[in-house]
């Protein structure tokens, strides 16, 4: 337990080259998370449904903070910098994510219908029924 809480809380990692490999790939997640936060925002206004569109309006600004939080931890994993470096933040980017996308999830659940259309059946006999006295 005790290295665990060293391993994560080591403010002084060694430094990662930006030529590597996890560098390349979490800088590439943080752009790619920018991108698709600017792509969901221009997804939203060619919505027609608005239950989607109302569920949908925290997601470009989600992918947003969570990109760019993502590409300044690894900047400065990368210049070892140091209690920003600190795996722990990693771990609660993460679980903050984990945690966004599950509330995400659980209200579209919730909340998504879709209004089915309704048929009115025209029937031959209602005319000839009585109807309700008028006051």
């Amino acid at each position: 337990m005790k290295q665990l809480v060293t391993y994560l809380l080591w403010p002084n990692n060694p430094v990662i080259p930006y030529g590597s490999p996890k560098l390349t790939a979490l800088i590439v997640m943080s752009f790619g998370l920018i991108v698709v936060s600017f792509t969901l925002r221009m997804w939203r206004k060619k919505l027609d449904n608005q239950i989607t569109k109302k569920l949908s309006r925290s997601w470009s600004g989600a992918c947003l903070w969570f990109g760019i939080v993502a590409l300044v931890l690894t900047v400065a994993r990368a210049e070892q910098i140091s209690y920003l470096s600190m795996r722990l933040w990693w771990v609660v980017w993460l679980i903050g994510w984990v945690v966004y996308v599950f509330f995400q999830i659980k209200m579209f659940k919730l909340k998504y219908y879709k209004k089915l259309p309704s048929e009115t059946v025209n029937d031959p006999r209602k005319k000839y029924l009585p109807k309700r006295k008028k006051r």
